[in-house]
């Protein structure tokens, strides 16, 4: 065996070492012998190595020829090390020595090779015992210094193999149990280590995320002591440091099974739960996730949720319900609180809602970067799509969203329902509004605040999230109230919009979130003052349609023809089918994409749609040669089924609804462009 060190090394002394300090090294290394328990024959012959060096080393002939070679092996190559051949009688000693010189890693890897067949010892020898033990004190000191270097996973690979070489020689029974304790103390560097790396390494992140859920499980939940390693404090900040590496959906995944698995910390995984939903669905505009979230926090049972629920109801325009669940739920400092900062429960759900998002749900999260933003959330088309939905399926009192000021205010009236449709389909009209502002009464708020600052203090910093609102029963209504403290004491305090009659608006526009007439006129009524649409004119029986539409100059039969073929085959796709043309003779990408995407949200949910579309009165609005616009007069019905076939809800109809269609022609072929509610 060659070992990969030199003489100086071996003693423990340098080159420039006098004669006098390598003999006096000598006799301390011999004084010194290893305690661990090797076998006489072992320590012998490592004094009679030791003894060698020094002897070398103390003449001063011998000692400059060696030192030249060395000069020599360097100046030929730098890669190259000096090594130290030995008989195989003296491989245990020598390996005893260069463990001692500070090379585990290499002590571990040569001791096993040399238990591997060939070379393996007799069983029950004491080369055998020697090199056992040897390996176990080789992995121990690598590991050590492995994780001090900060590279935890490789330093539990080294463990691994050195437990693994230990069971599979049946020796060293302390030896094992000392490696598995290192390698249980080591998970949550592990966990760290892991999951902190590039979003592509998915193969090293599956097993951080692996070992999390085992190190969870055996404390016997989030807030259990099953671990008496890792006491609860240092695992509170253990899982502070790593929430920001997850991204949103392994925390939703995560905290969903905690909390199905019962035991402490199951209601504090459900909060999480419910948090990383709502992040999720507001940051990404998917509400549906936010509708689960609502769900999952009024199944959870808990007291006090009643201003969470309030925020949750208000992101789903179920503004009703929203100020019920606040008023409900808020303490009687709360409700003074309202009472004083003005008249309009709107706006101050609004302002307490951003708080809320900014402080408690948005940060945390790998893959996030959202501000709470309100309007953007409801300006969004898909954000927009769902609430319409909602809406015709459950009507109820929504709420309009001011552009101006970013608050929502002045509830749409019941008779918006009628220009409520599909998402797949429609759009709202686009009106807009402006608010003047008064600023919030005037006072000295510290005169109330002061108490509450009391009762908030000892929820400021809970261990498990950098916030405490959803983090166990009764917490929650105690974080509105810091909430609303940093909302009055702010330098600028937040304002209250008075709504006023909303102006009119280009049906194009796009800057904010599309809202019904304020005076809740149907839709099949005449247009609004200023509108410019023609009356609309009897239009001939459509023509067959012709796909694909290469006509230079389509008359609006076929046009009529094209849209109603567009429209039988949204119908067919979202049925579950195959389409019975193909969708890019008929419309352009984005409106292809829109509908694959929708139908994919379907098929998630295990559901399908039956809609029914007539059209008439087409009527040509503009024309160019390369850009059509009409409007169309829609009978609308649909109905969401489950993965049997059977209905989920009641069946939503609207037997007249006026429809703008963009038409646009490339490469000599018309598709549809866009749509949008006529004025």
């Amino acid at each position: 065996m060659e070992l990969p060190i030199d003489h100086f090394r071996l003693l423990g002394v340098s080159p420039t070492t006098e004669v006098q300090t390598v003999l006096h090294t000598l006799r301390q290394r011999l004084d010194r012998a290893p305690q661990e328990g090797f076998t006489n024959e072992t320590l012998q012959i490592r004094d009679a190595l030791l003894s060698s060096s020094a002897d070398l080393l103390s003449d001063p002939e011998r000692r400059s020829r060696y030192e030249a070679e060395l000069t020599a092996l360097g100046g030929s190559d730098p890669g190259l090390q000096a090594g130290l051949e030995l008989p195989s009688s003296q491989e245990v000693a020598g390996l005893l020595l260069l463990l001692e010189a500070g090379f585990p890693q290499e002590v571990f890897e040569l001791a096993s090779r040399a238990l591997q067949p060939p070379q393996a010892p007799a069983l029950g020898s004491g080369r055998e015992a020697d090199l056992c033990l040897l390996a176990g004190l080789a992995c121990r000191a690598g590991a050590e210094e492995l994780r001090q270097q900060r590279h935890f996973e490789r330093a539990a690979q080294l463990l691994t193999q050195g437990l693994q070489l230990l069971q599979r020689m049946a020796q060293q029974p302390q030896q094992r149990n000392q490696l598995g304790d290192m390698l249980q103390s080591l998970r949550p560097f592990r966990v760290l280590d892991l999951i902190s790396r590039d979003l592509g390494a998915t193969e090293a992140r599956s097993e951080g995320l692996r070992l999390l859920e085992e190190l969870v499980e055996q404390r016997g939940g989030l807030e259990g002591e099953g671990d008496p390693r890792f006491n609860a404090e240092e695992f509170q900040a253990f899982f502070r440091q790593i929430r920001g590496y997850l991204t949103v959906q392994e925390q939703i995944d995560l905290f969903d099974r905690w909390a199905s698995q019962p035991g402490p910390g199951a209601t504090t995984a459900d909060f999480l739960a419910t948090t990383a939903l709502t992040a999720s669905g507001f940051a990404q505009r998917k509400p549906e996730r936010i509708a689960a979230a609502r769900d999952r926090l009024r199944a959870s049972g808990q007291d006090d949720v009643g201003p969470l629920l309030a925020c949750l109801h208000l992101l789903l325009g179920q503004v009703d319900a929203a100020e019920a669940a606040f008023r409900q739920g808020a303490s009687a400092e709360l409700q003074e609180w309202a009472q004083q900062a003005g008249p309009e429960p709107l706006a101050q759900l609004c302002a307490y809602c951003r708080d809320w998002l900014a402080r408690d749900v948005l940060p945390g999260y790998r893959d996030l970067e959202a501000d709470p933003d309100l309007e953007a959330y409801f300006a969004d088309r898909d954000v927009q799509t769902y609430l319409n939905r909602l809406e015709a399926r459950q009507p109820s009192s929504a709420a309009g969203f001011s552009a101006a000021t970013g608050d929502l205010a002045t509830a749409w009236p019941p008779e918006s329902t009628v220009r409520e449709t599909q998402a797949s389909e429609l759009e709202r009209g686009s009106v807009d509004e402006d608010a003047d502002l008064e600023p919030w009464g005037a006072g000295d708020w510290q005169d109330w605040i002061a108490p509450l600052q009391e009762k908030i203090g000892r929820w400021r910093e809970h261990p498990l999230a950098q916030r405490p609102a959803l983090l166990g029963a009764g917490i929650a209504a105690v974080v509105l109230l810091a909430a609303l403290v940093s909302l009055v004491t702010r330098p600028k305090p937040p304002v209250s919009p008075i709504p006023v009659t909303p102006s009119a608006r280009p049906a194009g526009s796009e800057n904010g979130p599309a809202r019904p007439p304020a005076t809740g006129t149907p839709s099949s009524a005449a247009p609004a003052t200023g509108s410019t649409a023609p009356v609309p004119r009897p239009t001939p029986p459509p023509a067959s349609a012709s796909v694909p539409l290469t006509s230079a100059e389509p008359t609006p039969a076929e046009l009529q023809a094209l849209l109603e073929a567009w429209l039988e085959a949204k119908a067919t796709v979202l049925a579950g089918r195959s389409s019975p043309a193909p969708l890019g003779q008929l419309a352009r990408e984005n409106q292809v994409q829109r509908l694959q995407a929708e139908r994919r949200d379907d098929d998630a949910r295990g559901q399908t749609q039956r809609i029914e579309t007539t059209v008439s009165d087409v009527t040509l609005e503009s024309r160019s040669a390369n850009r059509i616009a009409v409007v169309a007069t829609i009978g609308y019905s649909d109905q969401r089924l489950d993965a049997s076939g059977q209905p989920l809800g009641e069946a939503t109809r609207i037997p007249a609804l006026r429809n703008r269609y963009v038409f646009g022609r490339d490469q000599g072929t018309w598709r549809l462009v866009s749509f949008q509610l006529a004025d």
